[in-house]
């Protein structure tokens, strides 16, 4: 059988990826993610996700399938990453409040064996409801918002910054698992779980759109 390895140190990804009942292995790929000039968000995703996954190969057997993603927030022409302070953090949140932006998630999957690389992306419209001041400083006092795109996170029960979401839920937490799922048969690899019964399950969310992804056609 062929190990999976998850190039990602994000335990969002690690408890996505467990739904599908693979064995899996965990590899971090320590890479710049710094964005280029004119890149745009699409191509700066799948750059970071097919470096991540290359870099972790560099230093795997042949039997491996290294897995990489990387997501991020878009609002506009504003590529938003992690925030560095308690300032910024409270500047991202502000200007998504309100208003629908996109986030962005790249994914790479690379066959060691004989290189094969397949990449996908996942866009998702997220809207986010008015919340106020006051819950943008509770919740960046639990400090949750510093090792996610875009300051937030759409599981956080507390702060709960999403409504009416009409997409992917996975994809916006960081990995995208039906477009996982339909990469990973590519290479003649099925999973182990009813995946989108087991993610919806995970994430209380009725997903409209998982039909339309395993059958090609977002």
């Amino acid at each position: 059988m062929t190990d999976i390895v998850l190039a990602s140190n994000s335990p969002r990804r690690r408890e996505l990826l467990a739904l599908t009942q693979w064995n899996f292995t965990v590899s971090v790929a320590d890479i710049d993610e710094s964005t280029r000039e004119n890149e745009s968000p699409a191509e700066y995703v799948l750059r970071l996700a097919e470096t991540k996954a290359r870099t972790v190969a560099d230093e795997m057997q042949a039997d491996r399938i290294v897995l990489a993603a990387d997501t991020t927030v878009v609002d506009g022409r504003d590529i938003l990453g992690k925030p560095t302070s308690d300032a910024e953090a409270f500047a991202m949140l502000t200007q998504l409040r309100g208003r629908t932006h996109q986030v962005y998630t790249g994914i790479a999957l690379l066959r060691v064996s004989d290189g094969l690389l397949l990449k996908e992306l996942s866009v998702t419209d997220v809207p986010m409801r008015a919340y106020s001041d006051e819950e943008i400083r509770n919740y960046i006092a639990t400090r949750d918002p510093f090792d996610k795109a875009g300051a937030y996170a759409i599981q956080h029960a507390e702060f709960h910054p999403v409504e009416n979401l009409s997409g992917c839920f996975a994809g916006v937490m960081g990995l995208a698992l039906c477009h996982v799922t339909r990469m990973m048969r590519k290479m003649g690899i099925a999973p182990n779980a009813d995946v989108p019964a087991n993610c919806q399950k995970y994430l209380d969310y009725e997903c409209p759109v998982y039909g339309k992804i395993l059958n090609g056609e977002l």
